[in-house]
């Protein structure tokens, strides 16, 4: 197979690990080391001029503080160095407008974490079917579960391996993501159909096809009962807290237990969301999505006292239900599944795709009768069908009509191609 054939690509790969007490002490220590090594980093850029403000002044301050202070020794020394790279990438990308600037890492507001950067440390087997053994710096041999096949042994050299690790810690325990560099033979263009998509929170996903893919609640009625109960005691426990009290054992142990349950939530509608979008790359080969901006979507309807907001309960409750839908993590996985499969992801404008008729392209007010429901009032149509099947094939008849967005510079620009059909006259 030439080189022409072949392309490079790198994944990460997510597994939960099985630690004993011990290595979850052990762990928890790394991970509480590293973010005091950053805070400390942060402290040394404020305090020190801009023409001192270099990798080796800097790197030379991290030692010192390994030297002088026993907690810091606990982290590995690859483990440090990964902090200070991290840190100064965080600078780069508040300079070039792609983050915000670099600040404090607080302990209870921060995700656990500890980098693993050299895979050759790792020294992964594979035991059993479903488990796998890697070596962690200073804490040991742990176990991951075995999900996927991952390059090692005699299935590893230069072109496939594993690169590095990270360590992270969430309410249902800690996990390791692996960093996978493989090379594999560049896919062939995808001859599946065009789709349109139409994202929703009553209907997830609508396809221009008429398919629809739909899911219940992420937690069961008891795990509901229950999570209401919990908040409900936290906000009570919370009640008699002092101003700067810090907070109670029993508290935080109520909020462990809240976490758990939505953790437990995220990962269900993570699985629901790569099996939906693995079949939807498998399918079909060009995928035409909304050009969503949905930080503006979820903003608050409180509004000022001078300017007081209307049915602010209702706009709060549909901010949660567009923010538990995950619409922008959903177009990110379709993304990078359709180009492994040799297809394509296109953005279109999102402005009137659910008020138009597409059938004859006309926007009449009242025309959508119901959130299930569009009926055309144009007397020269009377258009009637599903409203989220209709927005879908507005979705694709944009792209056919060659409104797809193109990023440049930071911004989108409309490509124009030459008109076709409406979706009604194929």
């Amino acid at each position: 197979m030439s080189e022409d054939t072949l392309v490079k690509r790198q994944f990460g790969h997510r597994a939960r690990l099985s630690l004993s007490r011990s290595e979850v002490l052990k762990t928890d220590g790394q991970a509480h080391a590293a973010r005091t090594m950053w805070n400390l980093l942060h402290a040394w850029w404020r305090m020190m001029p801009k023409e001192e403000r270099t990798l080796a002044n800097a790197d030379a301050a991290i030692r010192q503080a390994r030297e002088d202070i026993d907690f810091l020794a606990v982290l590995p020394a690859q483990a440090a160095q990964a902090v200070l790279k991290t840190y100064f990438q965080a600078w780069k990308n508040c300079w070039d407008g792609r983050a915000d600037t670099p600040n404090f890492k607080g302990r209870f507001r921060t995700v656990m974490s500890v980098d693993i950067p050299q895979g050759r440390d790792l020294n992964i087997t594979r035991v059993h079917r479903r488990w796998g053994m890697a070596n962690i710096p200073k804490v040991g041999r742990v176990r991951f579960r075995w999900t996927k096949d991952l390059p090692v042994g005699r299935h590893a050299n230069a072109e496939n391996r594993i690169t590095g690790a990270r360590l992270t810690k969430d309410a249902l325990g800690w996990h390791i993501a692996f960093r996978v560099q493989t090379l594999q033979a560049k896919p062939e263009p995808h001859q599946g159909p065009e789709v349109g998509i139409d994202v929703g929170v009553t209907v997830p996903i609508a396809l221009s096809d008429g398919e629809t893919y739909e899911h219940g609640e992420w937690l069961t009625e008891r795990e509901q009962a229950k999570l209401l109960h919990l908040e409900q005691r936290a906000a009570q426990r919370k009640r008699h807290r002092k101003p700067g009290e810090p907070t109670s054992r029993r508290l935080q142990h109520t909020y462990d237990q809240i976490a758990g349950l939505r953790a437990k939530a995220k990962r269900r509608a993570l699985d629901w969301q790569h099996r939906t979008t693995t079949a939807i790359a498998r399918r079909y080969g060009t995928v035409v999505v909304e050009a969503l901006t949905i930080t503006n979507m979820v903003k608050s309807a409180r509004g000022t006292n001078e300017e007081p907001g209307r049915n602010v309960a209702q706009k709060s409750g549909l901010n949660r239900s567009i923010s538990g839908e995950a619409w922008g993590r959903a177009v990110t996985m379709l993304t990078y599944k359709t180009a492994q499969r040799g297809g394509a992801l296109h953005k279109v404008p999102a402005p009137n795709t659910s008020r138009r008729c597409s059938a004859c392209g006309f926007i009449t007010p009242g025309s959508r009768e119901s959130q299930a429901v569009f009926v055309c009032k144009n007397p020269d149509c009377g258009w009637s069908g599903n409203a989220d099947w209709n927005a879908a094939r507005n979705v694709l008849h944009l792209y056919r009509m060659g409104h797809a967005l193109i990023p440049a510079a930071g911004r989108a620009v409309v490509r124009r191609a030459k008109r076709v059909k409406p979706a009604a006259a194929r």
